[in-house]
């Protein structure tokens, strides 16, 4: 017989006694939902879902970490949100929902998506918020520079479309969303990083914060009672700013959560690594150290600040004649030498003898106080990352656009990190993915992470994979003719097909062969060319077109006839950038023990794109020259595809 449900989205969805545990209670209402209210809602009853619904509770009772590996098509959204609202409920704290990416929180949060469905199912409300991250959200002062400065009429058209009181005085009576980038789906990516907002923003001196649409939405997301749904970089930027937020005086990014699902977890090491760095520019240092020249300084204080930004300045030239382009990849390396080594270690000496000039400055109370605060968090900043580029203790690299040179400083090791900050908190931290494990094992990613005791169990997909897939493994090298494979691949299916490559540079160069070709038939969209979630939506609607993607490789749930051609343009090999070189130097096998097992990862995810449902069929072509050279290589792809590699050589 099904249990009672109370309504009230204060209360559990099921009829908790206090006498008896809670998880005993939580057990048996599980079983209600996997064998009677799913498919009395037309849901299929799959064993591989219940498996993971009662090897979660482990975790759960016990406040461990898991990692709970479960094929594509084991419906595990489903499973991990039946936990996380109720726990969230049973410990009056909201549980965070942390996917891969923005993409797949579109996912996960869309009109007919996994959290609406359950909803319904249950007859539950839920109180579900996005907390984006930074990122994503207009940033009102370089809207204003945009417009200034750039020949763009869509500039000045989002400006005049912006809220009422965004340049009044207005008082806001309700919680008002904008700024959103997907509000803006049509502008490019470049565009968007002309007026979205960047971690060179000085937000806390901004005149405009308090009418910010990023600053809105955390007033807003922060009062959820039930999921906070983020991505792993905002979860990331939460940890690395929390204890400089609350010297400031201000509320971490992020509540104090019941518990944390890491959706797509084997990326969540990207999302550190990304996080957990430092950025220094001479013109941001620059800007920030000449409002203090507009106060009443003493002169001695002044020609110390000049000093130390004609230093900036001449690192900064340093830094762009001592970096040079590394194939393959958007970041410059570093050449250090003895010279940049000097010069760097002045201008950290310069800060140090600020700093301590900084506090005798304020004594003098000549300068705003809370200004003063802002420019001694930066600069503290600065020195400790200059520090660690000296102690050559860090992975580093340059970034030269249009904004300037910026120098990028990394720790090596964020995994001690991610140990003390992160996973010794004694909550149920939750890792789901089809892909976690290599091998079998559950190492290499839990090493990647500082994590020494966890759980973990696999469960394989329900799909028949033999009768739904067919690979095909084809070895080509050369451009032109990998282009026409492509071609005629899709001409087999009339469209209906997901490109995957590995880097921007090659589906760039896949682009302008589409354009120059002026017999390519099917409707095509590029990534970067649209805000991501609009393309796919495109994608979706429109059967018999083709989606090119660098970021898809996770996340990507289109299932029927719009989905039934995926082509793997190359072997996704991580990228030949400084984060990897740095592993690489520090394996004993580069290529086996670093790059060997995040392709297989990767391939595996894309692999995953084709076969969403049992009514699901298609084809998968990897292309790549390897597949005929490499015998050792092409062993190793094989034992982890669901089905024969049939090669077509």
């Amino acid at each position: 017989m099904r249990r009672s449900f109370f309504l009230n989205k204060q209360q559990l969805p099921f009829a908790y006694q206090a006498s008896r545990p809670f998880f005993e209670q939580f057990n048996e209402w599980i079983g209600d939902v996997f064998y009677d209210l799913l498919p009395e809602a037309g849901m299929e009853l799959r064993d591989e879902q219940i498996f993971m619904a009662f090897q979660l509770e482990k975790a759960f009772i016990d406040k461990e970490i898991m990692f709970a590996e479960a094929g594509v098509g084991t419906g595990k959204t489903i499973v991990y949100l039946l936990y996380a609202i109720c726990y969230a409920r049973y410990m009056r704290k909201p549980a965070i929902i942390a996917c891969a990416d923005e993409s797949l929180i579109e996912q996960l949060v869309k009109k007919g998506g996994d959290i609406e469905k359950l909803s319904q199912i249950l007859d539950f409300e839920m109180d579900v918020r996005l907390a984006k991250s930074k990122e994503q959200y207009l940033c009102l002062q370089k809207l204003d520079h945009a417009r200034a400065h750039e020949d763009d009429e869509e500039f000045d058209q989002i400006h005049d479309e912006l809220p009422s009181f965004v340049h009044s005085n207005e008082t806001l009576q309700s919680y008002y969303h904008y700024g959103d980038r997907k509000e803006y789906a049509h502008l490019t990516n470049e565009q968007w990083e002309k007026i979205g907002w960047d971690s060179f923003q000085d937000c806390f001196v901004c005149d405009k914060r308090h009418r910010c649409g990023q600053t809105l939405s955390r007033d807003h997301y922060r009062k959820s009672t039930d999921l906070i749904v983020c991505s792993h970089d905002f979860y990331m930027d939460h940890i690395w700013t929390y204890d400089a937020r609350k010297r400031e005086g201000q509320l971490p990014l992020l509540p104090e959560a019941s518990t944390i699902v890491f959706d797509e977890g084997h990326l969540l090491e990207i999302a550190a690594q990304k996080a957990l760095t430092y950025k220094y520019r001479h013109d941001v240092l620059e800007e920030l150290l000449t409002r203090l020249l507009e106060n009443d300084v003493r002169e001695e204080f002044a020609v110390l600040i000049e000093d130390l930004i004609s230093q900036s300045l001449h690192v900064s030239q340093l830094l762009q004649t001592k970096s040079h382009v590394v194939e393959g990849s958007d970041r410059k390396e570093i050449t250090v030498d003895s010279g940049i080594l000097k010069e760097i270690t002045i201008l950290v000496t310069l800060i140090a003898k600020l700093e301590d000039e900084m506090v005798f400055e304020s004594e003098m109370y000549t300068i705003d106080e809370y200004q003063l605060k802002i420019v001694e968090e930066h600069v503290d900043m600065i020195h400790h990352a200059l520090k660690i580029f000296i102690q050559q203790s860090a992975i580093t690299w340059v970034t030269d656009d249009e904004q300037g040179v910026t120098l990028v400083i990394m720790p090596r090791l964020v995994e001690d990190v991610l140990e003390e900050k992160v996973f010794q908190k004694k909550l149920p931290f939750i890792f789901t993915s089809a892909t976690l494990s290599t091998n079998g094992s559950f190492e290499y990613l839990a090493n990647s992470l500082g994590i020494k005791n966890y759980l973990s169990f696999s469960v394989e997909s329900p799909f028949d994979y033999e009768e739904q897939m067919k690979i095909v493994g084809k070895s080509i090298s050369k451009f032109a003719d990998k282009y026409n494979y492509v071609k005629e691949s899709l001409a087999n299916t009339d469209g209906k097909g997901l490109i995957l490559f590995p880097s921007y540079q090659e589906l760039q160069r896949f682009k302008q062969a589409v354009f120059e070709d002026h017999s390519f038939q099917w409707p095509i969209y590029f990534e970067g060319d649209q805000e991501i979630s609009g393309l796919i939506n495109k994608f979706q609607v429109e059967t018999n077109s083709v989606l090119c993607a660098v970021s898809l490789w996770e996340g990507l749930d289109i299932p029927g006839e719009s989905l039934s051609n995926v082509t793997i343009w190359a072997l996704p090999f991580p990228p030949n950038d400084p984060v990897f070189a740095a592993k690489r130097n520090s394996a004993n096998d580069p290529f086996w023990d670093v790059d060997v097992p995040y392709m297989l990862l990767r391939l595996r995810q894309g692999i995953g794109r084709l076969i969403r449902t049992h009514h699901d069929k298609g084809i998968v072509s990897i292309l790549d020259h390897s597949l005929e050279t490499d015998a050792r290589l092409f062993s190793a792809i094989t034992n982890v595809l669901p089905v024969k590699l049939e090669k077509e050589l």
